[in-house]
């Protein structure tokens, strides 16, 4: 059975339905203003950020943290799971 994962806020669901007909809380629009959004790369042991490099467990812990490196500005954005 695989697992589906929201790039925004890691969250796991069974099925690409469930995940996307649920809105984020950590939506780039504000929370639940905006659904989840499908994390297209493969499940890993580690995942980085895409701005950065740094890296977590799980999506969820990656993008919970401000990135010094995000485009908008040091630490004015998170990090973003890299594919």
């Amino acid at each position: 059975m695989s697992n589906f994962y929201c790039e925004y806020c890691g969250t796991k669901a069974s099925s690409i339905a469930n995940l996307t007909a649920n809105s984020c809380h950590r939506h780039p629009n504000g929370s639940n203003k905006g659904k989840h959004k499908l994390y297209e790369g493969s499940e890993k042991s580690k995942y980085s950020c895409k701005y950065c490099g740094n890296s977590a467990s799980t999506i969820s812990n990656l993008v919970a943290n401000s990135c010094h490196r995000h485009p908008d500005g040091s630490n004015k954005g998170k990090h973003a799971v890299a594919l």
